[in-house]
């Protein structure tokens, strides 16, 4: 029976520094990842607060429906005084947009750019 030899040119798969390099890339994408989901669940809130705040029908009223529900989602990126809030026809339209800074690392940061308005 004939045995053939296995060579290294014929082995495959990931060096341990490789696995390190993978592994250390897919930790600080997991990082990052972390930071920005509460910054999406915020602006879903602040998106559900701008919503429930259309119903008013003046601009004080709106704005105080809106910082009624800030008050309960505990959002702070937005107040009631940040909100641009406007008529289309008979329909009340409020509008909000803001910036979140996420640290990296040194000087790094990530700049999240939200805008939205009420359906």
């Amino acid at each position: 029976m004939f045995m053939k030899a296995t060579t290294k040119a014929r082995q495959r798969g990931i060096s341990f520094i490789g696995l390190l390099f993978v592994a250390v890339v897919l930790a600080c994408v997991g990082v990052v990842v972390a930071q920005v989901i509460p910054t999406l669940i915020e602006y879903q809130a602040i998106l559900k607060a701008a919503n429930k705040a259309k119903e008013g029908t003046t601009v004080p009223e709106v704005r105080a429906i809106f910082d009624r529900q800030q008050a309960i989602d505990d959002f702070k990126s937005v107040s009631g005084a940040d909100l641009d809030v406007r008529k289309n026809g008979e329909k009340v339209v409020v509008a909000f947009a803001y910036d979140r800074e996420i640290h990296l690392f040194g000087p790094a940061y990530l700049t999240l750019k939200y805008k939205g308005e009420s359906n």
